[in-house]
């Protein structure tokens, strides 16, 4: 009897989820923006490059003068310069538009500065000028050496090979960190997208006034243990929609988006990273979906339980502010306190699993800790939803619900 109800409770509650415009007017706001966003950026990829291309086409005319002698009078007539020796005339000249630019080369360009004069074309037009003036030195500089093996040296230009061992075995690196931190980027925006719900799924029905009606027919916790299984399918649902139009962007628009082939060979999956990282944002989703029913079961308004919401958002997210902390030095003390406390535990946890400073016995305990306390959060918000259930206009009272059996609520 106990599974037919929790299948009716699912049943119900995913279909009255899904069934809401609201619902859906939220979960498409966000890839609708994404789509916009991406249109934008295609649209405005195409003016750039037309744009680059119209300027690759026109020749920028210029006049020089050289104190240095590293300026090559081939390179600089092959890119549209002319020399001169009056410097002041020259940039009489730019002040009056009948010249488009005028670079002053030092004695000593590695030190002092290249002066650079040119008419006016905008803070990114501008920026033609000193490129320009610097292609002329290192052409020219590239000219004298002679060796491009020995120019590319000189400009710093040494690719580099590195690779790293763990207790004998190649690290991943960068690339091992990707297929885990995804579970991160889910919770979160999974959290943040249905936070609310999780809030109002118990306050709906005190709110209606029908929650008496609905506890003469079910037991609390099947009806919680449904509300907070409603949620996981919705969140499925919309890690889905959230999904389809990053694929539709990489799939047709990858070229106009300029988004690098993702060579998935590439990428190293660790299957104990990718375990752990499952638990624990599942974990996580859990014991804050059952906090928040639980708020929403104590408290009589969604009003009011907001600054408990707010609360738990500022747990909840803690530990990103100290980032550089987690990745630099994951067994200090602070680290150590954000990664067992339950609320900060899921993000902590799963960023240092992400980046390997997780131990297995530590993510062992995480992992417990988490599915544990959800379980008793889950018995607590049921008890808390019997008694909240009569309480319509006022907070329910911690000591009034743990003092008495359960039973005497159900006798009143």
């Amino acid at each position: 009897m106990g599974q037919h109800n929790l299948r009716t409770v699912l049943a119900f509650e995913v279909t009255r989820t899904l069934g809401k415009k609201r619902f859906w007017f939220i979960t498409l706001l966000v890839p609708i923006a994404i789509g916009i966003v991406l249109a934008l950026v295609v649209l405005g990829n195409m003016t750039a490059a037309d744009t680059a291309a119209r300027q690759a086409d026109a020749k920028l005319a210029f006049t020089y003068s050289d104190a240095s002698g590293y300026v090559d009078p081939a390179v600089a007539t092959e890119l549209g310069g002319t020399a001169v020796t009056d410097d002041t005339a020259a940039i009489a000249a730019v002040k009056s538009g009948t010249e488009e630019a005028h670079f002053v080369y030092p004695v000593d360009p590695a030190e002092t500065p290249v002066h650079v004069y040119g008419v006016d074309k905008g803070l990114f037009g501008n920026e033609a000028y000193n490129g320009l003036a610097t292609q002329v030195l290192i052409t020219s500089a590239q000219d004298r050496i002679g060796d491009p093996a020995l120019t590319a040296l000189a400009q710093g230009n040494v690719p580099i090979t590195a690779t790293t061992y763990t207790d004998g075995v190649e690290a991943a690196g960068f690339l091992g960190m990707i297929p885990p931190l995804i579970f991160v980027v889910i919770f979160f925006l999974v959290f943040t997208l249905l936070s609310n719900q999780m809030l109002t799924s118990t306050l709906e029905e005190k709110e209606n006034r029908v929650t008496e009606m609905i506890l003469t027919t079910l037991n609390p916790t099947v009806l919680i243990s449904g509300k907070v299984i409603s949620l996981f399918v919705v969140g499925f649902v919309q890690v889905l929609v959230f999904l389809l139009p990053v694929l539709v962007a990489y799939v047709f628009f990858r070229s106009s988006l300029n988004i690098p082939e993702l060579d998935v060979s590439s990428l190293t999956i660790e299957p104990r990273q990718m375990i752990v990282g499952a638990l624990l944002a599942i974990g996580g989703f859990a014991l804050f979906t059952g906090t928040l029913v639980a708020i929403g079961a104590v408290m009589p308004t969604a009003k009011d339980a907001g600054s408990w919401f707010s609360g738990l958002i500022v747990l909840m997210i803690v530990p990103l502010y100290a980032l550089s902390l987690v990745l630099s030095d994951p067994h200090s003390p602070v680290v150590q306190i954000f990664t067992y406390f339950p609320y900060s535990a899921p993000i902590t946890a799963m960023l240092r699993n992400a980046f390997g400073s997780l131990a297995g016995w530590e993510a062992a305990i995480v992992i417990i800790e988490l599915f544990l306390l959800a379980a008793l959060v889950l018995q607590v918000a049921a008890r808390l939803f019997r008694y909240g259930s009569i309480s319509y206009t006022s907070k329910v009272s911690f000591k009034t619900v743990f003092a008495r059996p359960t039973g005497s609520a159900t006798r009143k």
